[in-house]
């Protein structure tokens, strides 16, 4: 018999896109690998977009786009952790083989996540200048920051498209599309930047443009790979709409992801406008650039690049959870919560380390070097000390993110929520209005970082332990009711079958 090469391929998918068979760790590192891949790129081309500013005709370009992330992300972070939900209500049903549920799942994400997304950005336009100015930017790194920004949000419907179909895929189980996307519209980003950059002597509109245009590019690219999908999350544009019981779902889970992202994204404005603080009592507002801003900026995209593979461990384990759990493969689960841990301990430690040694030639990619005196040796110092007091015990932040990711998957995403809003959060805001408060200096604000990494990663993990014991437990009573359900059967059936003999 010769079987038609469509179902040949659809059954392929089907198999690849399963991780409740097959060995624990091979297929981990095999859908976990292009997505870390495609999140690093995400990450570079980031980079590149502070890098090439920094040639611009602007001196203050690099501060400036360091500036905005706190506000950008408390703006994305609501849709975000919407696709996020997305993904786990749509690996959940992949798990059950619920092709229906998972049907009504793809085409709601997609669509709320368009509408969801102009909202965001319509939201974030109109607040730009007045929040920026209030996280203590003045002058022109307020006027180059609130020029980006809104650039930014204008293109943010097609961003969070991009975002709600990379999670449909990541549900599926594939994350080497979204890698093979990604790195070709990140390198429209990166010609885009050099272009306006050094040819139309743009500075930081010119990188907000590329930006928003790649975006634009990866969402094209997305829609039509999900439009020849092979599984029950191909996307049929006929199908487009809200089923409000699955967006239920989505935000159930979603919604506290979303919170939680934001609120983390508002205790890094506090920050921020303490390090802008630190700043004018070092080298004066009023400075030829502002070098306590730069060089934390610089860090801070340097650091992406580590946290990004750390907290691609964690959330590639969101849907391998999700599928898991939705299959009731608890022990596989068990395995696979120490590979993961061992994991995120070794990639946690092995990373930094390698960016500490070429500190130098990275943060030299920024303009910044060593120096003897004046803003250079402040910008350099600056970045430096945020390496040496966050670097080294950074394997604590991937053990934070990867019990994020496992208590989504097991759909505790307000555990989670709450649990990292309460140990880091609130923790940061309280630590600057009273350690800070009293020592205001860089190191103080740096150190509120690793301890609230480790409140908030012991939290998880007792917080996973007891979820699996309950649903173990819970699995167990089902099987001992249906086996006793079972042994009634049989003995009534005995019964009869001794009345009709009698």
């Amino acid at each position: 018999m010769i079987m038609d090469s469509s179902v040949k391929t659809k059954r392929r998918a089907a198999k690849n896109a399963d991780m409740t068979e097959g060995g624990i760790f091979g297929k981990f590192v095999a859908y976990a690998l292009p997505f870390m891949l495609t999140n690093l790129l995400q990450v570079l081309y980031n980079a590149a977009d502070i890098v090439v500013v920094g040639l611009s005709h602007e001196a203050d370009a690099v501060g400036a786009v360091g500036t905005t992330t706190a506000f950008v992300n408390l703006i994305t972070g609501l849709f975000i952790g919407c696709s996020l939900g997305a993904e786990v209500v749509i690996s959940r049903a992949v798990g059950r083989k619920d092709g229906a549920e998972t049907e009504n799942a793809v085409h709601t994400a997609l669509l709320f996540g368009v509408i969801f997304g102009a909202f965001c950005g319509a939201l974030g336009f109109f607040l730009a200048k007045p929040v920026l100015a209030l996280m203590g930017n003045e002058a022109k790194l307020l006027e180059l920051a609130s020029v980006y920004t809104r650039i930014y949000f204008l293109g943010l419907p097609v961003i969070a498209l991009t975002n709600f179909a990379v999670a449909v895929l990541h549900a599926e189980g594939d994350s080497k599309t979204p890698f093979v996307v990604l790195t070709l519209s990140g390198v429209v980003n990166v010609i885009l930047n050099l272009v306006l950059v050094l040819v139309a002597d743009l500075s930081v509109e010119g990188v907000a443009i590329a930006t928003v245009v790649a975006n634009a590019v990866s969402a094209v690219l997305l829609i039509a790979r999900l439009l020849k999908d092979k599984t029950a999350c191909r996307l049929r544009l006929k199908k487009l709409r809200i089923h409000m019981k699955t967006l239920g779902r989505i935000v159930e889970v979603g919604f506290p992801a979303a919170v939680q992202s934001s609120l983390f994204s508002l205790s890094n404005m506090l920050i921020q406008s303490s390090i802008v603080k630190v700043n004018n009592a070092v080298a004066g507002a009023e400075a030829a650039y502002q070098p306590v801003v730069k060089g934390n900026s610089a860090c801070s995209s340097v650091e992406g690049f580590i946290y990004t593979v750390i907290d691609s461990v964690g959330k590639a384990s969101v849907s391998f959870v999700g599928q898991n759990a939705g299959a009731k493969k608890y022990d596989r689960l068990s395995a696979f919560l120490k590979i993961a841990y061992l994991t995120s301990f070794v990639v946690g430690v092995i990373s930094p380390a390698i960016v500490l040694l070429l500190r130098n030639p990275l943060l030299a990619l920024y303009g910044i070097r060593p120096a003897a005196e004046g803003l250079d040796k402040i910008a350099y110092d600056t970045a430096v000390t945020r390496m040496l007091i966050m670097f080294v015990p950074y394997f604590t932040i991937a053990f934070m993110q990867l019990g994020s990711g496992v208590l989504q998957g097991l759909g505790k995403a307000v555990s989670a929520s709450v649990s990292s809003l309460i140990g880091a959060c609130l923790f940061r805001v309280i630590w600057i209005f009273t350690v800070f408060a009293a020592k205001p200096t860089i190191e103080i604000i740096y150190l509120s970082y690793p301890i609230s990494w480790v409140l908030v990663a012991l939290s998880h993990f007792i917080m996973i332990r007891k979820t699996l014991k309950k649903l173990r437990a819970s699995a167990s009573e089902t099987a001992e009711e249906g086996k006793a359900a079972n042994e009634n059967a049989e003995t009534a059936a005995e019964a009869a079958i001794s009345v009709d003999k009698k």
